[in-house]
């Protein structure tokens, strides 16, 4: 059995026999280009129960390799006495000393660990490797998104696509729209009678959301915001109801679901909005990407309303759907603007007919992989997170009513299997795949705990699924380092899934 346990697995691992031992945190030095890396590492490491390393001890060495061709390619060399990590850029470096904690995590007794000598040389299958989070259902502290991005740069995932608006709630503060923070991020809870205020809710200032983003790219994870349009925008009408194509009354929803009323397509107000939000997204966000939604827009309030009736008569769209194409063609070319690229979830693809898609957006399916398909026959980008292939974490981890989750069952199994290449794809469509990701909508997740609990290990099941290379994956070996990994977890203190995988 092998002694190198990683989750997700390397490309290859050959174990050469011994053991580097050492007391205490490592020191880690190394080339002066890695010295952030080393930085945010040996912050890591020092969190540990552990002493810091005895006198004259050799420690972790970050080495600059300009022959890994790979930017987030790297390769670890592990002696007796010293470990070395090898990069030509600051992810793989940052990628290679992830390994070698977990390696330390898996083998610390006390204030000692032991890492089995091996040679290591690792680096991705895809580019995009993320995770999603929902803060709007359930509004999540500061310091839970930190641990969690954390917890995902461990895996080598590098995205971080941070669900800020809903229904139930607006969490990022506009410049000029001051009522989306002060009415559109608190909901009633009225799940109970006691208590006279019985608001929740929150949203993230300026200042955590530089803190979020900053931490977040200390550890190369790239935070893309969504904002979801047109679509899912209670919490935008009860904040600014003339907005609306009734006008009211709105309100911030504490049900679940999918919701008649959205922005009014027939209005020019809402591009104001728009250009608000995106210029507050350019000022906060540096990532290249910033999600639209576009997911789950109900028509019915557009098919009864004059002005999106007068809005179709004189673009000359013949069908209802059609408006939110117009719409989404308006959005790509205001982010175009702001030297963003916009990507939607996959119902972008449909009223397209008369004005088409624009070719730079991306297109992120979950509905199925049907959307990717259809996507990429196009020729558009594709993320691949469909709800039907172990992607959606909100669902239960088993087929049981004592587990946590709801709508259906997502299995650890299910996770690892995931691919964000189908068989149905030729060459062309399969290379404008740029990953996948899994997603934690959080209506009933209502603590970080739990939160935890629904996304480990799935995560390490998707985080492999998006790293290692097809030829060295197995299901059995997932599931003979998994009990190795459950103590790295544990010495996080994260809360996690022990049953069965499938």
């Amino acid at each position: 059995m092998e002694q190198i346990q990683l989750i997700p697995q390397p490309v290859s691992v050959r174990e050469t026999g011994g053991f580097f031992r050492h007391r205490g945190v490592p020191a880690v030095s190394g080339d002066a280009a890695f010295a952030e890396e080393m930085q945010v590492v040996s912050e890591q490491l020092s969190a540990l129960p552990m002493s810091q390393g005895g006198f004259g001890q050799t420690g972790v060495v970050c080495v600059l390799d300009t022959s890994i061709s790979e930017e987030e390619g790297y390769a670890v060399s592990i002696v007796h006495d010293r470990v070395a990590v090898s990069a030509s850029a600051r992810k793989g470096m940052f990628n290679g000393l992830q390994t070698v904690r977990q390696l330390i995590l898996a083998g610390r007794e006390g204030n000692t660990f032991c890492i089995p000598c091996a040679e290591i040389r690792d680096e991705p299958r895809f580019v995009w490797r993320g995770c999603m989070l929902d803060t709007s259902r359930h509004f999540y502290s500061v310091s839970f998104i930190k641990k969690m991005i954390d917890l995902a740069a461990l895996h080598h995932l590098n995205v971080f696509h941070w669900h800020l608006t809903d229904d139930q709630g607006w969490r990022l503060p506009v410049n000029g729209y001051p009522a989306l923070t002060e009415i559109g991020a608190w909901r009633e809870d009225r799940r109970t009678t006691w208590g006279n205020d019985r608001l929740v809710g929150g949203f993230y200032s300026k200042e955590e959301i530089r803190e979020i983003v900053d931490f977040a790219a200390s550890r190369h994870v790239e935070v893309v915001p969504e904002v979801d349009l047109p679509g899912h925008s209670s919490a935008i009408l009860a904040s600014y109801p003339e907005l609306g194509c009734t006008g009211g009354p709105y309100r911030v929803e504490d049900r679940f679901g999918i919701f008649d009323d959205v922005l009014c397509a027939g209005n020019d107000r809402i591009f104001d909005l728009f250009e608000a939000i995106f210029d507050t997204l350019a000022e906060l966000f540096p990532s290249s990407y910033v999600h639209i939604g576009g997911d789950e827009v109900k028509f019915g309030r557009w098919e009864v309303c004059p002005k999106c009736h007068a809005r179709m008569q004189k673009l000359g769209l013949e069908k209802v759907p059609q408006l939110q194409s117009w719409i989404t063609v308006r959005l790509v070319q205001m982010l175009r603007e702001r030297g963003k690229t916009a990507i939607g979830w996959d119902e972008v693809l449909e009223g397209t007919e008369k004005l088409g898609l624009p070719q730079d957006l991306v297109v992120m399916s979950w509905r199925g992989q049907e959307g990717g398909i259809e996507a990429s026959s196009k020729g558009h980008r594709v993320i691949m997170t469909p709800l039907t292939d172990g992607c959606y974490l909100n669902f239960k981890p088993l087929d049981s009513r004592d587990e946590p989750g709801h709508l259906e069952v997502c299995t650890v199994s299910q996770s690892y299997r995931m691919d964000p290449v189908t068989p149905e794809m030729t060459a062309e469509q399969a290379a404008l795949v740029l990953g996948g990701q899994c997603n934690l909508w959080s209506e009933v997740i209502y603590a970080s705990r739990i939160a935890e609990y629904m996304l480990f290990p799935r995560l390490c099941a998707i985080a492999e699924a998006l790293w290692s290379p097809k030829d060295v994956r197995s299901l059995d070996s997932f599931a003979r380092r998994l009990p190795a990994h459950r103590k790295k977890l544990d010495e996080l203190d994260v809360n996690q899934f022990r049953g069965p995988l499938s």
